[in-house]
């Protein structure tokens, strides 16, 4: 009897024997697994690291820097932007891009005009204020010339100039001197947002005074939707409608300096020192096939892409205005579109 229940004792612990060497086993295999775990967690750091060193190199590019005597070479990191986002427009928030046209325009605000007659020929969201951008600056030169400044005074740029709006940078450095006349032009042909603001801080009164006397000379010509706040139109607070634009076109172009300075192709120009090449904005008016008598674009977020010119077609003196276009080229194609309609419905010479 006591054999037997030795063997059954025996037998029983035979039985249960395996299990803890099993859970050692699975212990093991536990913690061999949380090592491997562990190291090809190690591996993905390693590799993540090692892709933004290889992004920061290629971020990196080596410059030679000269100097009186000889040269140095040197690593300067390259700044890559990141993709530009999409922006809404004041214009697609009031719901404006979804107006149709028959012509099919990219732009959500327009008005064609007849400059003799004062005819409207085309118009499409004409009577709403929308951002303007750098269109400003045709009311900022008008101001310029209208007061008589003298164009050959020389003025400075100064920190006061630079952009704290949009954070734009200029070629135009700091301590630069050009004459007014130099500032104008490049306001007008190329855009130059500091020229723009050096003409408003070298006005009898300053800026301040400037800008009111944009506002004072809006009104005077009827461009009951437009208000200035500043003379680059980098503030989206700067409004007016097509209508008002129009008006502003009839009237500055009137003014020959204005018309020569906003059309001209390029223009190189002795900045402290430095020959500066500068281009227009508008390509149209390099091309033979547009007799353009005065022209200024404009671009910010808010704004879109705008244009207004005052051309000639097939005899006939038109104004174009063209509001928060979507797209680099829209405006000109806009443009194109509406000369192609005039020309098909109107003879020659008319």
């Amino acid at each position: 009897m006591f054999k037997l229940a030795l063997s059954a004792l025996l037998s029983m612990l035979f039985f249960f024997a395996p299990a803890p060497v099993e859970a050692k086993a699975g212990a093991g295999a536990s913690s061999a697994s949380k090592k491997v775990q562990k190291a090809q967690n190690q591996k993905r750091v390693t590799r993540k690291v090692l892709t933004k060193r290889k992004a920061a190199r290629a971020q990196s590019a080596r410059r030679t820097v000269k100097y009186r005597g000889g040269r140095k070479q040197a690593m300067q990191r390259v700044v890559v932007s990141a993709p530009a986002r999409s922006f809404m427009t004041m214009g697609d928030r009031a719901g404006l891009n979804l107006t149709r046209d028959p012509l099919d325009l990219k732009s959500s605000a327009a008005l064609v005009l007849d400059q003799a007659s004062s005819e409207v020929l085309f118009e499409k969201n004409a009577n709403i204020a929308l951002p303007i951008a750098s269109i400003t600056k045709l009311m900022t030169g008008l101001i310029v010339v209208q007061a008589k400044q003298d164009m050959n005074e020389l003025l400075t740029v100064s920190e006061d100039d630079i952009d704290h709006e949009k954070g734009t940078g200029s070629r135009l450095r700091i301590g630069t001197q050009l004459s007014r006349g130099t500032m104008l032009h490049l306001a007008l042909m190329s855009s130059e947002n500091r020229a723009a603001s050096v003409l408003g801080r070298y006005f009898p009164g300053g800026r301040a005074a400037f800008v009111a006397a944009m506002n004072t000379k809006a009104q005077l010509l009827g461009m009951r939707d437009t208000r200035y706040v500043d003379t680059s139109g980098l503030s989206s607070r700067n409004v007016a409608s097509a209508r008002d634009l129009a008006r502003l076109v009839v009237t500055a172009h009137t003014e020959p300096l204005l018309r020569q300075y906003s059309t001209d192709p390029k223009s190189f120009v002795d900045a402290s020192g430095r020959t500066l090449q500068y281009s227009n904005t508008n390509h149209l008016v390099a091309n033979p096939e547009w007799d353009i008598g005065l022209q200024k674009t404009g671009f910010i977020n808010e704004a879109g892409r705008c244009l207004v010119m005052q051309t000639m077609i097939q005899g006939r003196a038109v104004v174009m205005v063209f509001l928060d276009s979507k797209g680099k080229q829209s405006r000109t194609a806009d443009a194109g579109r509406i000369r192609k309609w005039l020309e098909a419905i109107s003879p020659p010479g008319m």
